[in-house]
């Protein structure tokens, strides 16, 4: 219209009216293709993305409320279940192809195996939901290469290589949505499937000397536009959780271009470590390292002390392995999800729980029964993990603690046989205390400046953690080293909940009987505490240890004020079976701040000792 000839064709057929219903014409033309345009967006499977820039803050707000998430590894692996011309591969379920160094045309016989015809996406959000999980991250590829979504760039996929031909990510996608639960992606880097991506790990079975040079083809002309598809039709998502990034082909730059091309078509999306170079546990992640994403993931392991100043998400299997194996029994107790649960959000972290569904696409009965389990609990106990940031006071000998501002939520692993909780060192009032499965039991709270005594009920309302709140005034406040002063009778108690540990072995462990420094296997590894005199003197050294039949032998070192004290640790019958012993005097001279150390000297039967604490008793002169 903006040519001379058609100017003049207009005034001569209708003048400056006609001008006027051209331009409402092409103003409705656009209207209609908006709205085509948002049509489209909508049967691609959501409204398209907003590029409204947010921060991290806000990008994480949801993530570190929720907590609890389930993790999926499912895919064609799932049809041989860990066994190979029937010999078990060994190894986790998912690796198979590469540690049974089976070739890729083999490999493929598998998807046209793979009818999960007993899948059910809604039954597998509700068990989700059920057990108190807010968001769910499934392996759309794993290192096979396998598509689990009906993707355009590839045929070896869920609707072309098998006879199932379901989009399972479709019908998850909608699932989450009808029951209000955040669907992730897992994505792994490497493929062993795709010819440009085979390298190291496959066909070369981790022999370290061959990488592909057609590695960034593949990246750019195979992997972005699947990742494309992903968030383009089943988003927005909640998370890309990356793998695979460890393998020599994959740089640090192109972990950088990954994260921006991501963030580009969805920029309120959360990206794990994994997407950079060499980040697969914890080491090398630091706060505002675009590379490494927007989160740590150490797997199968639980921080000793968190990742304080950065956010983090553990990710545990229930028995021993991610995909399905038919024969892996070894099952995690009850007890144990549930303390681990908590055990992670005490230290302001997230808990990421496997599943590895069969091959005709149901979650094993074994992983359903302990789902059951946790979520019987987070009913009662849910308001103590959800939105809670790490305890204010470190490690704890009765169990762990959660907080929000004005609680603080008791985790009592280990039901005292006295009756009584210690919590030492918080400065805020007390304004009210009750068990959050009996909201009607108060229990009595004496407050004695920084000390505060719990008198709880004689039996506990669970086995596994029963948890008391306490409302406080305000945010909680801990005087520093609230835990290692000397007490009224002038006695300092090191419980091994406050030590600090030193070295690569030796760690806190509780429960069963346990409250002390264990797994002390190398002679190199020391604890410390610090703790503050205030009536000096002399002291008896008690030291509470426990050494199974056998071990026995090691020779150790208690120092403190330049003095130092030699001991012998001899078998107590078990690693539970904790005796007492005094070790000799020190004097302390003047008041202040001392560093009490407990150094390993020879170890001859493999290990120190289990090493529950150190007490200093004023002697009476």
């Amino acid at each position: 219209m903006s040519s001379k000839r058609s100017k003049s064709r207009l005034c001569e057929l209708a003048g400056k009216q006609v001008m006027n219903l051209a331009a409402i014409i092409a103003a409705l033309w656009i209207a209609m293709s908006l709205g085509c345009a948002r049509e489209e967006a909508k049967t691609a499977g959501t409204k398209a993305p907003s590029r409204k820039e947010i921060s991290k803050n806000e990008r994480m707000e949801w993530w570190r409320d929720d907590r609890f998430g389930m993790f999926i590894h499912w895919g064609i692996y799932s049809v041989p279940a860990g066994t190979y011309k029937g010999q078990q591969a060994g190894g986790a379920g998912e690796w198979i192809m590469n540690s049974a160094h089976i070739p890729v045309e083999e490999y493929e016989q598998f998807a046209r195996q793979f009818n999960p015809v007993k899948f059910n996406a809604d039954q597998w959000v509700q068990i989700a939901k059920n057990a108190g999980m807010k968001y769910i991250v499934i392996t759309s590829k794993h290192h096979d290469g396998f598509c689990l979504w009906n993707s355009k760039v590839s045929n070896y996929d869920i609707m072309d290589a098998t006879p199932f031909k379901r989009d399972i990510l479709k019908e998850l996608s909608a699932a989450c949505k009808r029951q209000g639960i955040r669907l992730c992606f897992y994505h792994s880097i490497m493929d062993w499937h795709h010819p440009d991506a085979q390298g190291t790990f496959y066909p070369n079975y981790n022999d370290g000397g061959r990488s592909n040079p057609n590695f960034g083809r593949y990246a750019e002309n195979y992997m972005k536009p699947q990742l494309k598809e992903l968030i383009t039709n089943y988003g927005p998502l909640g998370v890309l959780w990356f793998d695979g990034e460890w393998i020599p082909e994959w740089t640090e730059e192109q972990g950088k271009d990954l994260y921006k091309y991501v963030m580009g078509l969805q920029p309120n999306i959360i990206i794990n470590n994994r997407v950079g170079k060499g980040r697969k546990g914890m080491e090398g992640f630091s706060e505002g390292d675009e590379s490494a994403g927007d989160f740590g993931t150490p797997e199968q392991q639980i921080p000793p002390k968190g990742l304080p100043g950065v956010d983090w998400e553990t990710c545990m299997t229930m028995n021993d392995t991610w995909g399905y194996v038919s024969d892996d029994n070894n099952w995690k107790s009850n007890e144990v999800l549930i303390r681990n649960l908590v055990d992670i959000a005490s230290k302001g972290g997230n808990f990421l729980l496997n599943v590895g569904p069969t091959d005709e696409g149901l979650i094993p009965e074994a992983s359903a029964e302990r789902l059951e389990a946790m979520g019987e609990w987070m009913k009662v106990n849910g308001e103590s993990i959800y939105g809670t940031t790490a305890s204010p006071f470190g490690m704890v000998s009765w169990g762990r603690c959660t907080a929000k501002p004005g609680k603080l939520y008791l985790h009592i692993f280990d039901w005292p046989a006295n009756g009584k909780v210690e919590v030492m060192g918080l400065t805020n009032k007390v304004e009210k205390a009750y068990l959050l499965a009996d909201k009607k039991a108060g229990p009595a709270v004496s407050q004695d400046e920084d000390n505060i005594v719990i008198n709880l009920p004689e039996k506990s309302l669970d086995a596994i953690d029963t948890v008391v709140v306490l409302e406080i005034e305000g945010k909680a406040e801990v005087v520093p080293q609230g835990l290692l002063k000397q007490a009224k009778d002038g006695s300092v108690t090191l419980k091994a909940s406050a030590a600090t540990v030193h070295g690569d072995n030796a760690k806190y462990e509780s429960g069963g009987g346990k409250d002390n420094i264990g797994f002390w296997t190398n002679a190199q590894d020391y604890v410390t505490w610090d703790f503050k005199i205030k009536t000096p003197g002399s002291f008896n050294v008690e030291v509470t240890f426990a050494c199974e039949r056998g071990a026995g032998g090691s020779e150790y070192i208690v120092s403190v004020a330049d003095l130092e004290l030699t001991g012998t640790v001899r078998d107590t019958g078990s690693w539970t079976n904790f005796v007492s012993e005094k070790l000799g005097i020190v004097k302390i001279g003047k008041a202040g701040t001392y560093t009490l150390a407990v150094k390993p000297k020879t170890m001859p039967g493999g290990a120190v000792m289990n090493l529950k604490s150190i007490v200093l008793v004023p002697v009476k002169e």
